[in-house]
């Protein structure tokens, strides 16, 4: 890759315009029908299309998609050793705590084990990964007024403890599974 000390690109000052956003991530696995399982199986996310045996592509709430998964370069493959470069996580965000909880439901019913669980003042989160060893991230944002600042009024986020008993007592009725780890 080129040098970019001098590139007048990447050291004039720029703000990307306000509407920009993150459309969609598209993962590379070892294994489509395993990830289906977990994508659209333990997380709900609709399968919008498929492409031929190497693709699927799965959005929530009709949108054309936001995950995408194909084995074109990694068909059978390992995932990435520690310590390479590469993606952290995928983050899915659920609009409010309740639908965060529902999830949560049944990722452990589905027994997958948590990376971790934090309240980061912003945003309440709980991470996982996937079968393909990807990390994932399920979280909601608090609102606004609600997110922690400094004196100046910058943002002030940290990682804290998330109470996963408490998060799970919002849970919707009727998403109680009867399978999974008791403890957490």
């Amino acid at each position: 890759m080129a040098s970019s000390q001098n590139n007048p690109a990447t050291t004039t000052p720029y703000t990307v315009d306000h509407n920009v956003r993150i459309g969609h991530v598209h993962l590379k696995v070892a294994d489509l029908q395993r990830a289906l399982r977990f994508y659209s199986g333990v997380l709900g996310l609709e399968v919008t299309q498929r492409y031929g045996d190497g693709a699927v592509f799965l959005s929530a709430g009709g949108y054309h998609h936001h995950i995408a998964l194909n084995t074109w370069e990694s068909l059978g493959g390992s995932p990435p050793a520690p310590g390479a470069t590469g993606l952290y996580h995928t983050a899915i965000v659920y609009p409010t705590r309740a639908a965060l909880a529902a999830a949560l439901r049944r990722v452990l019913a589905a027994e997958i084990p948590l990376q971790g669980a934090a309240d980061h003042g912003v945003s309440e989160s709980v991470y996982l990964s996937d079968p393909d060893d990807n990390g994932v991230e399920l979280y909601c944002d608090k609102p606004r007024e609600m997110w922690p600042r400094t004196p100046q009024g910058q943002l002030a986020m940290f990682t804290r403890p998330l109470d996963l008993h408490e998060l799970l007592r919002e849970a919707p009725l009727g998403t109680e599974l009867d399978s999974g780890p008791r403890d957490l």
